[in-house]
C-alpha cells in the first residue's frame, strides 16, 4: 500500500492497473483445502473472495471455468480495495485520477483481458462506507 500511496500523492499516476492471470497457483491452492503453512495469510484473501462470491461461483460446474471466474473475480476485489485508500479516494475526489482497472493475462492466448471494471460506479457504491474524505457515512449521520 505504500508504493500507492506514493504513485498517488507524489508522482500523481493517472491509472493503476491490477492484472491477474488465468491458470494462477496461488488462486489454485486457494481452491483446495490444505494448510499451506506461511502461504495462509495470502491465500486467505482470495478464500475470502470465493466466500463473497460463492453462489455464483458453486453455479459453475466445469472447474476450470469456476477456477477462471475466480481470477476475475479476485482481480475486481483487489481492485476494490484499491479504490479504498485513502490516497486514490482523495485523488479522485480532488483531481479525477487515478482510475483503476482490472485485467487478466491469458497466459494461453496471450490476450490481456479488461474487465472494464466500473472504477465511478464502484466507487460511488462504497464511499458511504469507505469514505476516507470526509463526505460519508459519518457526515450523514452526524446530519441527522
Amino acid at each position: 500500500m505504500s508504493v500507492i500511496n506514493y504513485a498517488v500523492r507524489h508522482l500523481s499516476v493517472k491509472h493503476i492497473v491490477v492484472c491477474g492471470h488465468y491458470n494462477c497457483g496461488g488462486v489454485k491452492a486457494a481452491m483446495q483445502s490444505a494448510d499451506l503453512g506461511i502461504l495462509n495469510p495470502w491465500l486467505r484473501n482470495i478464500r475470502d473472495v470465493y466466500r463473497l462470491h460463492r453462489q455464483e461461483l458453486d453455479a459453475i460446474e466445469e472447474p476450470n471455468a469456476r477456477f477462471n471466474r475466480l481470477v476475475e473475480l479476485n482481480v475486481q476485489e483487489q481492485c476494490i480495495n484499491v479504490i479504498k485508500t485513502a490516497a486514490v479516494q482523495q485523488s479522485y475526489v480532488g483531481k479525477g485520477y487515478p482510475v483503476v482497472h482490472g485485467w487478466v493475462y491469458d497466459l494461453y492466448t496471450g490476450n490481456l483481458i479488461d474487465l472494464k471494471i466500473d472504477f465511478e460506479g464502484i466507487l460511488h457504491n462504497i464511499q458511504e462506507i469507505y469514505d476516507l474524505t470526509g463526505q460519508g457515512l459519518m457526515k450523514k449521520k452526524d446530519d441527522q
